[in-house]
């Protein structure tokens, strides 16, 4: 939508003068009417220079700090609410997505570029934990709708959000300070002093502090989660030492530590076969079947006979047997309430963000004007907490904690027990009726065997997600203020990102018992106690470079009083360096010895042989002990080089409408997708996105009314789509096509009344015939297929005739191959089963080795279909071509209303805000299971002010109806179960706050 955002425009909002962005002179404010009817005049910063917001010719939206408190926009995740064709959510490894007009963060991967750019000060940020923290002491929001291909950053495909602090000024001591009460025990304050300290310079200083009990309830133990503890504070400099020099120093520091829940809740509905986890029907509150998971196979009674454990060892010390009762998760209990779980581990969250920057402008004369800036940031967040928010039955495992009991005590025979008995020790410390201990998951890959554990009567499930990165930039910008037709800005910026640390970890207690089981199984006197380790899934980056400059600019025609041409070009550059590990269970390690071995079970139970080494001797980084065994580390380099830019032709029909035609190119960069193992057929890295643009707005006032309206066309290519392989995030790329219209009002039918309001839809589609795989139906739908559980590495695969509608023939060769396995090997694999007929799967399924099926599928496949029979190890593909993206809704629409009254000195607002968002989907496949569902919210305060706005006391209430909207989600891995994780909105929230300034 090309204009103010209306609520910007609804506080009212101050106009700007042009000394420069985040400096406002104030020409009216929200306590007193407007002398005017009309709207103020908003200046922002779109093309890099000062300019009134209805004079630019871009869809952009503008919030000034007393927009923002009036309309409740706390956070990040609050501007969605307000702005047509925006779209904003958490995702799943502690990062989140800004969608644009149908374009968000749907790649995922440390190489990923972001789609919406984030700046600050006009300066791109990285990794940025902006998301998480409180907007303080800001001077304006801006958003920029559509790809910015010459002026922003590295350049975005959706857009530009640029958040500009208030800078301090030479004109007086200015200062505020106020307080926050609210629901969930929520205390907040936050303050600001301005100080000058000569005629030509001045400091600014502000903070705030945050603490809140939990949304969650944890049912478990009656407590609760998801709570805040966080502050940040900036301090600026601006030094003004000629009139024609003006110098801005800025640093900005934000820490949290806290239980912030980074997966709020899951949903699934159950597989009672146990092959997929969860069905494709619907969304339930119910839990995955743990027999789906990695975990769960490994532990099988099936899977330790078929690597030659023999009887009756696999029965007696296998945790279950893939069958119904053996499912961890058949009676656990998950509210339908998101804000409520049962979880018998309490998360933990803590993240950290500098961010330090400075900027010289000169004025060099002859009407031009030089700008250089640059930024230095420094993040690290590191979140642990409950894999699967929900609670395994101890009792599934008890049969076999009582073995290994009497294995230990020597019922089994000497050998076995003394094999057995540090293994149990481990794990039961107190006795098989006892605590059990599960590994923590740690860097040095030892977890429980290294002394990091955690104990619980519930055996416990942990994901964590790390990441740390510092980066810089710098950027030089020469631009012209000639009187004449012409005049032009150029520039350049080089960016350094380096990751030291992001690394995402599983854990459980079945991949720990797994773990120490083959490795008391692998003990002897000579070597001692040994696990398989690590004892958990490790996707490690170990260390990724980015190195990014463009070159730019821009020509501005006036050719006549009416007739504004603009041109711009962009070189950009990117190269991407990145060593990463993705390992599980690759090698055996002593506890506490200086030597390992291959060993035939490493050989057969391993889950990533990509990672196997068939002999000892290399040493592996950060092992207790020096302890040598084998990690492969992928190392690969990409770049990329782009020309993007844009074109505009802007009409001033009259002083107060102008109508503007644009073309621009949008460009992202490519990246490399995570290390998989080989049996897995995916590319190494994915392409660059581009976009080209087209957009048709208006910009109008009309006394009291000012209405902005626009129309775009979007011509997608190489859109990065995420999808889980292997238990890894990869990358693909397809094509789309975008179109949209957003119409934006703001009418003031007296001085002290503002009314506003704004819509947008959108259209987006999936372009050409584009195959990919479901996650959650690997048979794709056909009814002829076989969806296989593998039972030596939790994936999931598919068996298909090549002669469609042959269901029987399908069947067949996986019962047939099953026996042969079972006859081989003893591990007792039941025949192919169909899945609920509600569950959205027109497949049948069944538990196997996919291995084993495509070799016997080459050999002897013909004999079950003329054909013969294709073994699809990533699962059938589907055609997409149509479908929407994901965290596209259809329409948005939102208004507001406030009006000030006049109580003598004092002055009373009261504003009201109703948001409607239609349905989306969370996933690029669609469906009735990946739907989104369409939500409303309403907002409501008051606010009494002082005399000249001295003191104000204010009280709010967000989410009046206390709607859980959801916002996104995401569908895991096939060896983790298929749930989906949801990520909402914030509850109802309601309080008071008091303040004064001076």
């Amino acid at each position: 939508m090309a204009g103010a955002c209306a609520a910007a425009i609804a506080i009212p909002a101050q106009a700007q003068d042009n000394n420069d962005n985040g400096q406002t002179s104030t020409t009216r404010t929200a306590a007193t009417p407007s002398p005017s009817s009309e709207p103020p005049v908003i200046i922002v910063t779109a093309q890099r220079r000062n300019e009134a917001l209805q004079n630019v010719p871009i869809a952009v939206s503008a919030f000034d700090a007393q927009a923002l408190e009036k309309q409740q926009i706390k956070t990040t995740s609050d501007l969605q609410l307000t702005l047509p064709n925006v779209t904003f959510t958490k995702t799943n490894f502690t990062s989140a997505s800004f969608t644009i007009r149908g374009i968000g963060d749907l790649c995922t991967g440390v190489t990923c570029d972001a789609a919406t750019a984030i700046a600050m000060n006009d300066q791109p940020l990285f990794a940025t934990r902006i998301f998480e923290s409180e907007f303080y002491d800001l001077a304006q929001v801006q958003v920029l709708r559509g790809p910015q291909g010459t002026l922003f950053g590295r350049n975005a495909t959706s857009g530009v959000v640029d958040f500009i602090t208030a800078k301090p000024d030479m004109t007086g001591i200015h200062a505020s300070l106020e307080g926050d009460y609210g629901n969930y025990n929520s205390k907040k304050v936050k303050g600001m002093i301005n100080l000058p300290i000569t005629d030509t310079l001045a400091v600014r200083a502000a903070g705030y502090y945050l603490k809140r009990d939990g949304f969650t309830e944890n049912l478990y133990n009656n407590t609760r989660i998801d709570g805040r503890d966080m502050y940040g504070f900036r301090g600026s400099l601006r030094w003004e030492p000629t009139s024609t020099t003006q110098i801005d120093l800025m640093g900005q520091f934000f820490r949290e530590k806290d239980d912030r829940m980074r997966i709020q809740k899951q949903y699934c509905q159950p597989d009672p076969t146990g092959v997929l986890g969860c069905l494709n029907g619907v969304l339930t509150n119910g839990v995955t079947n743990s027999n789906s998971t990695l975990a769960g196979v490994l532990t099988s009674q099936q899977l330790l006979a078929l690597n030659g454990v023999p009887a009756p060892l696999n029965s007696l010390l296998a945790l279950g047997d893939l069958s119904p009762s053996s499912n961890a998760f058949a009676n656990a209990l998950n509210p339908a309430d998101p804000r409520k779980i049962y979880t018998a581990f309490t998360p933990q969250y803590y993240t950290r963000e500098t961010i330090l920057q400075a900027s010289i402008k000169q004025e060099l004369g002859g009407g031009l004007n030089f700008k250089l800036s640059g930024t230095y940031q420094d993040v690290a967040v590191d979140s642990l907490q409950d894999y699967n928010n929900a609670l395994q039955n101890r009792a599934v495992y008890q049969p076999t904690f009582n073995n290994l009991a009497a294995a230990a005590g020597g019922q089994f025979g000497p050998g076995l027990a003394a094999v057995i008995t540090p293994f149990y020790n481990a794990f039961l410390p107190q006795g098989a009726n006892g605590p059990v201990c599960t590994s923590l998951p740690t860097i040095d890959g030892t977890g429980i065997f290294g002394g990091h554990s955690a104990c619980s009567q519930t055996p416990l499930s942990f994901d964590r997600s790390v990441n740390t990165d510092y980066s810089y930039d710098v950027e030089g910008i020469l631009s012209s203020d000639w009187d004449g037709k012409f005049n032009f800005l150029l520039g350049g910026i080089y960016a350094h990102f380096k990751n030291t640390e992001n690394s995402y970890y599983v854990d459980s207690f079945g991949l720990d018992y797994f773990s120490g089981l083959i490795g008391a199984l692998n003990t002897t006197a000579q070597t001692g106690p040994v696990y398989l380790g690590p004892p958990m899934y490790q996707n490690h980056t170990l260390d990724y470079t980015l190195n990014s400059y463009g070159i730019f600019g821009e020509a501005y025609y006036q050719a006549s009083d009416k007739l504004k041409l603009t041109l711009g070009l962009r070189f950009n550059h990117d190269a991407k360096d990145v060593s990463a590990r993705t390992t599980v269970f690759n090698f055996l390690v002593p506890y506490g010895l200086d030597n390992a071995f291959a060993s035939p079970y490493a050989a057969g139970f391993d889950a990533d042989p990509a990672t196997t080494c068939s002999t000892p001797g290399t040493a592996v980084p950060g092992a207790i002990g020096s302890a040598a065994g084998c990690e492969a580390v992928q190392s690969n380099q990409v770049s990329f080089s782009r020309v993007t830019g844009r074109a505009v032709i802007d009409y001033q029909i009259t002083p107060n409408n102008l109508l503007y035609f644009s073309y621009s190119r949008g460009y992202k960069s490519g990246g490399i997708n995570p290390p998989l193992s080989p049996v897995f057929d995916v590319p190494v890295s994915f392409r660059p996105e581009s976009i080209d643009a087209f957009e048709l707005g208006s910009k109008n006032r009309f006394g009291p009314l000012e209405i902005n309206a626009t129309a775009f066309y979007y011509k997608y290519k190489d859109l990065q789509l995420s999808r889980i392989v292997a238990r890894t995030s990869v990358n693909d790329n397809v094509n789309a096509n975008i179109y949209g219209a957003e119409l934006e009002a703001v009418i003031k039918p007296a001085p002290a009344m503002t009314v506003n309001a704004n819509f947008s839809y959108l259209h987006t589609a999936v372009a050409g015939d584009t195959y990919l795989s479901n996650p959650r139906d690997f048979g794709g739908g056909r009814a002829d297929a076989v969806i296989i559980k593998d039972i030596s590495n939790g994936a999931n695969c598919a068996v298909a005739p090549n002669t469609a509608g042959n269901a029987a023939g399908a069947n067949a060769f996986v019962n047939t191959i099953n026996a042969g396995i079972a006859a081989s090997t003893g591990a007792q694999l039941q025949g192919t089963v169909p899945f609920p007929a509600n569950g959205g799967i027109a497949s049948t399924g069944a538990f196997s080795v996919c291995s084993a099926l495509a070799q016997q599928a080459a050999a002897v496949g013909n004999l079950f279909d003329p054909a013969g029979i294709t073994v699809y190890s990533s699962g059938i593909p589907v055609n997409i071509k149509g479908n929407k993206l994901p965290g596209a809704p259809d329409f948005k629409a939102s208004a507001g209303v406030q009006y000030v009254f006049g109580l003598g000195s004092l002055t009373l607002t009261p504003r009201f805000d109703a948001i409607l968002t239609s349905a989306t989907y969370g996933s690029v496949f669609n469906g009735i299971a990946n739907r989104i569902p369409s939500y409303t919210q309403f907002n409501a305060q008051v606010q009494l002010d002082g005399p000249d706005d001295r003191w104000f006391i204010r009280g709010y209430i967000q989410n009046i109806a206390n709607s859980n909207a959801i916002t996104g989600e995401y569908v895991t891995d096939q060896s983790s179960g298929n749930y989906t994780n949801i990520f909402t909105l914030d509850p109802r929230r309601y309080g008071i706050a008091a303040g004064f300034k001076f």
